[in-house]
């Protein structure tokens, strides 16, 4: 049975440090000795309708369940080294707030956090707006459903990961991922997943310039493109697309079906890739 605290305001340095079935209810980690590391080395912890006005509350605990809570800019780095997670319901805008934590589920929160979500591994983000630059850099493991997502150089270097239904307002994305999947998704920005290996697009819109360049085992399944420009430069790739591309420069290897192309541009002697248009498809 949990320990509860409820209707306090902590200030004091490591305030509820190694605290051990604890729920927190109703509270502000706030005020003029502004302490850090509240609840680090702590475990099964759960925390409800509670502020985070001050740095680095929730390291390296062992079990958490955090609910309708707010996380002001001045909650730095809010969740680090911290396993067996899950965060609902809450606003996190504190820079860095999640990193290094595995097992994480995160459901119904708005995030405002630049380089949000660092090294991660067995993430899952579920009906929530984030806003972030270099969210989820080089981790792993990745479920990402009914996310709204905005901010530059997103999910680079990500590695078995899938993102279904979302919507991206990006640049940058992808780059350097290793066996990603994206189903069902709006994907908005500029030179798009360029240097990946095992990506693959179904049933989703891609708009923006030079995008999917320099890519090994691309795969695009009933895919819409706008405002594409200069795409598939250098790719491995097979491809069914269901529109209009601006223009397909130099693709390394495969074939890219469109249903008309702008400009086909094969002025590489090493480009082998073939584009088959509905016009002169079988």
């Amino acid at each position: 049975m949990k320990s509860v605290i409820e209707g306090k305001i902590f200030d004091e340095e490591r305030a509820l440090y190694g605290s051990r079935s604890l729920l927190v209810k109703n509270c502000s980690f706030d005020g003029p000795a502004d302490g850090e590391s509240a609840l680090k080395e702590s475990s099964d912890i759960r925390v409800e309708n509670t502020l985070f006005n001050l740095r680095y509350p929730l390291w390296h605990v062992d079990g958490l369940s955090v609910s309708d809570c707010r996380m002001t800019e001045n909650c730095r780095a809010a969740l680090w080294y911290s396993k067996k997670i899950t965060v609902e319901s809450t606003k996190m805008k504190g820079i860095k707030a999640l990193r290094e934590c595995r097992g994480c589920v995160i459901s119904g929160c708005t995030v405002s956090s630049p380089e949000f979500g660092w090294f991660c591994s067995d993430i899952t983000v579920k009906d929530s707006a984030v806003e972030s630059e270099y969210c989820m850099m080089r981790s792993r493991e990745l479920s990402f459903s009914g996310v709204e997502f905005s901010g530059k150089y997103s999910f680079q270097y990500v590695e078995d990961a899938v993102f279904d239904g979302c919507t991206f307002n990006t640049k940058d994305a992808f780059w350097h991922g290793k066996n990603i999947t994206v189903k069902n998704c709006i994907v908005s920005g500029e030179y798009l997943a360029w240097y990946s290996d095992g990506i693959t697009f179904e049933n989703c819109l891609i708009r923006g310039t030079q995008p999917l360049c320099y890519c090994k085992n691309l795969r695009l399944v009933n895919c819409r493109m706008e405002g594409c420009d200069l795409s598939f430069e250098k790719s491995e790739v097979q491809a069914e697309i269901t529109t209009h591309v601006d223009s397909i420069k130099n693709p390394a290897a495969g074939t890219i079906r469109v249903q008309s192309a702008g400009t086909i541009i094969m002025d590489d002697p090493q480009a082998h890739g073939i584009v088959v248009t509905s016009g002169t498809a079988e």
